[in-house]
């Protein structure tokens, strides 16, 4: 049970960095249409940084997580021996 909740908030992280580039390029859009090309520049600019802080840390936790967990699982077997 509890690999199928990692698992599906595996994709939750995946469906919510890919809205979250959508939004990022929406809003430079808007700002293209509203400011000109230095905000469209400006917004993809930042928006690209937080996308990968933001996306990188979440995804980071997760890895954390599996590798905490393969790294029991190990010292389970080693300990059985």
């Amino acid at each position: 049970m509890r690999d199928f909740f990692i698992q599906w908030f595996e994709r939750l992280i995946s469906v919510i960095v890919v809205l979250m580039g959508v939004v990022i390029v929406i809003g430079a859009l808007a700002a293209l249409s509203q400011q000109g090309f230095l905000a469209f520049l400006g917004v993809m600019l930042i928006g690209a940084i937080y996308l990968v802080l933001v996306g990188g840390g979440m995804f980071l936790g997760l890895g954390v997580y599996q590798n905490t967990k393969k790294t029991a699982e190990l010292l389970e077997r080693l300990a059985a021996k």
